[in-house]
């Protein structure tokens, strides 16, 4: 009974699921704010609000493949299996909060945010835009970040580890 009310799996499902909630919630307000290719000037020639339908995987990758039906359902059926054994994974070891279960929680919300607009619209929204001096980086949504914030943590946690376990040898 104790062991029961200390598994967090409910808890990171939940947090995937406030992921999805933002992310829904965020994109509906671009499309009903702001018309496709507009945008708002939130920091000038450093941050901007946009809407941009992107047919393409993150960072607008693919965008203009040669097939793009195709393209849609390879990115749509890997997303959907890589969203099922993150799942998966998190699972099996999601008794506890750890770095990696939150990371795979992140993860998990991201790929099913982005994965609704593949189905339901064939295009995902992006809407913030970022430069840095010259540099501009391609739009991107609540969903993609959390899938790069969840990556980055998953990276940090294996390395922190490994040199954990170097230091403890």
């Amino acid at each position: 009974m104790i062991s029961a009310l200390r598994d967090r799996r409910p808890w990171l499902l939940l947090f995937s699921a406030l992921i999805v909630l933002l992310d829904r919630l965020s994109k509906a307000w671009v499309g009903s704010h702001i018309p496709e290719g507009g945008a708002i000037v939130v920091i000038p020639r450093v941050f901007r609000i946009t809407h941009v339908l992107n047919p393409g995987a993150a960072f607008s990758l693919f965008t203009n493949s040669a097939r793009p039906t195709l393209t849609h359902w390879l990115l749509t059926g890997f997303s959907l299996v890589a969203g099922l054994v993150v799942l998966l994974v998190l699972l099996r070891i999601g008794r506890r909060f750890t770095a990696t279960t939150i990371a795979l929680a992140l993860i998990l919300g991201g790929t099913i945010g982005n994965v609704w607009d593949r189905l339901r619209y064939g295009v995902v929204t992006d809407f913030v835009e970022v430069r840095i001096i010259h540099y501009h980086w391609p739009d991107f949504n609540m969903a993609d970040s959390a899938i790069v914030i969840g990556g980055i943590l998953l990276v940090l946690d294996a390395l922190l580890s490994s040199q954990h376990e170097e230091q403890s040898a």
